[in-house]
C-alpha cells in the first residue's frame, strides 16, 4: 500500500488546513467537550483524505486476453452502444461507479499501445447519472494490442474534480499497473468489442486489477 504520487500537494494542503482549524477551535473554544469534539472530527476527516489516495498493491488476474477492471467500484451499466467519439462503432459498454471510500487509483486493463487519449472539461454532473458520460469532465483513452481494442472515460463527479491520467499517444502500458487517478466519486466507462466474452453484470461489485471484466475473443 502506498500513496498516489500525484496527490501530495492535496494531503499537504489538507493537513495544513486541518492543522490550523485544530489550532482555532481549541485555541477559541472553552468548552473542553466542544473543542475535542470539534478537534476530532477535524483529525477524522484528515485520516480520510489520507486513506482515500491510498493505491494497493495488487496482482493482475487472467491473461493477456483478459480485460481487467480499471476502477474499484460497482457495475452499474452492461449495454450495447454506440462509441461515438473515436471507435464510432457498435460495441458492449461496461460502467463502473465508484463511491466514497472505492480505492479511486486507476490501472491500466490490457497491455498494449495508447493509440488515443484526450482531455474534456466538462460540468460535474452526479457521476450516476447518463448525462455524465457526454456532459462532464472526463479523460478518454483507448489502447490497442493483438486481440483487440479498449476505449474507456475516467469521469468526473459531483466531488471529483480532477482527473489524472498517465495517457500519452504511443506510450507502451503493462495491465495492472496504475494509469492514474480520479479525486472523489466518479465513474468509468469502458467500451469493448461486441463479441467480448462479459464476465460481469449490474450490481457486481468490481476491484481494479483483480476483476476480470471480459475476455478478448
Amino acid at each position: 500500500m502506498k500513496l498516489d504520487k500525484d496527490s501530495f500537494d492535496v494531503i499537504i494542503g489538507m493537513t495544513l488546513l486541518m492543522v490550523a482549524l485544530i489550532s482555532v477551535v481549541l485555541f477559541f473554544i472553552h468548552n473542553r467537550y466542544i473543542s475535542w469534539s470539534l478537534a476530532g472530527l477535524f483529525f477524522v476527516f484528515l485520516l480520510f483524505v489520507i486513506w482515500f489516495h491510498r493505491v494497493p498493491s495488487r496482482a493482475p488476474q487472467g491473461d493477456e486476453k483478459s480485460v481487467l477492471a480499471v476502477a474499484d467500484g460497482r457495475v452499474v451499466i452492461v449495454e450495447k452502444a454506440f462509441e461515438k467519439e473515436f471507435l464510432k462503432k457498435e460495441c458492449i459498454q461496461v460502467s463502473i461507479y465508484m463511491n466514497f471510500f472505492d480505492v479511486h487509483a486507476n490501472f491500466w486493463p490490457v497491455s498494449g499501445v495508447v493509440s488515443y487519449c484526450k482531455y474534456h472539461p466538462g460540468k460535474y454532473l452526479l457521476a450516476f447519472k447518463p448525462k455524465a458520460a457526454e456532459e462532464n469532465e472526463h479523460f478518454s483513452t483507448c489502447l490497442h494490442n493483438a486481440y483487440g481494442d479498449v476505449f474507456y472515460k475516467q469521469i468526473a463527479g459531483t466531488f471529483a474534480r480532477r482527473i489524472v491520467s498517465y495517457s500519452k499517444d504511443g506510450l507502451e502500458v503493462e495491465r495492472g499497473k496504475q494509469m492514474g487517478i480520479i479525486k472523489f466519486g466518479s465513474r468509468i466507462d469502458m467500451f469493448l468489442p461486441l463479441d467480448a466474452d462479459i464476465k460481469v453484470k449490474v450490481g457486481d461489485l468490481t476491484s481494479a486489477c483483480e476483476t476480470v471484466i471480459a475476455e478478448f475473443n
